[in-house]
This record gives structure tokens, sequence and C-alpha cells, in this order.
């Protein structure tokens, strides 16, 4: 039987999920904006979703998280457009590969005012959402992604770290 101390000292050791190994997708660009389509995609949108990739990959590896090589699953992934919608792709790759969890994003752009963006993970046995979030973005700046990247992962992912 544990004593109450040691209950308490494991339970503030940190996230539960830490050392588990996770299968990160990465994160798809959703753009439906009429910008885009009449003047073409900004470059400055993709550089957008490297720093996002790169934050979030970064905060995993901060928390504990061990981050799979995806190179075992290239070739299904190159044939898919979205890992976070292709019908629980991402969780039998994750599978695959030996992960815990699969790991993918979003970003809808509506207008160059309006963006959505979300951060899911999932069970890669059973495919079920274990963490995830979507927030609502205003302003279409590097500022205003890292700033919503950034809350998904303190209020959903590593909020018993952060308070």
């Amino acid at each position: 039987m544990l004593r109450p101390a040691l209950l308490l000292l494991l339970a503030l050791a940190g996230p539960a999920w830490a050392g588990e190994k996770v299968a990160f997708f990465g994160i798809t660009l959703l753009d439906s904006s009429l910008q885009t389509a009449e003047l073409g995609q900004d470059p400055a949108e993709l550089s957008r979703i490297t720093m996002l990739e790169e934050l979030v990959a970064e905060r995993f590896a901060e928390g504990g998280y061990e981050l799979l090589d995806l190179d075992p699953v290239a070739d299904d992934l190159d044939r898919i457009v979205n890992p976070a919608k292709c019908y629980g792709c991402d969780t039998r790759m994750a599978a695959k590969l030996g992960a815990d969890y699969a790991l993918v994003g979003e970003v809808q752009k509506v207008s160059n005012l309006i963006l959505s963006m979300n951060l899911q993970m999932r069970d890669a046995s059973t495919g079920e959402t274990v963490k995830g979030r979507v927030v609502d973005i205003r302003s279409n700046t590097d500022d205003s992604w890292r700033r919503g990247m950034s809350y998904i992962l303190k209020t959903a992912f590593f909020k018993e770290e952060e308070g």
C-alpha cells in the first residue's frame, strides 16, 4: 500500500504520460480564404506552419515525451493530404511505429482576420482522443499564431506543469 506522502510525490512528479512515445504527424494548413484564392499562397504562412511544428515538437520533448522518427511510415504519409482527417490513418501509422499516441494539428485560415487552430492527441491503440484543444485566433501574424499554439499547449497538454 502506498503512503499518502508517496502518492503526493508521485502526483507532483510531472505529467502522467511523460516518457511515452508520440508520433507527431505535423500541422496541416487548411486555407479557404479569398486572399489565397486571388493572390496565391502566402509563403509566410508556410513558414508559420514550420514554426508551430517546431514549437510543438520542442514542448513535447521538454515535457519528457519521446518523439518518434516517421521515416518507416513515410510512404503512407506521403499519400495523405491531412493526417488529422484521414479516418484513423494517424493512429494506425502511430501503432505501426510503436507509439503510444498520434499527435496531429491543423490551422484553418478563413481570412487574414479569422483563423482557427487545433492540436489533438489520440491513443494509438484505440483511436480515442486523450487530449486536445481548438482555439480561434485573430490576426495572421507570427505572434498570433505562436500565442494560439502556446495557449493550446499550456491549457490542454501541459497544464499540470504550467499551473
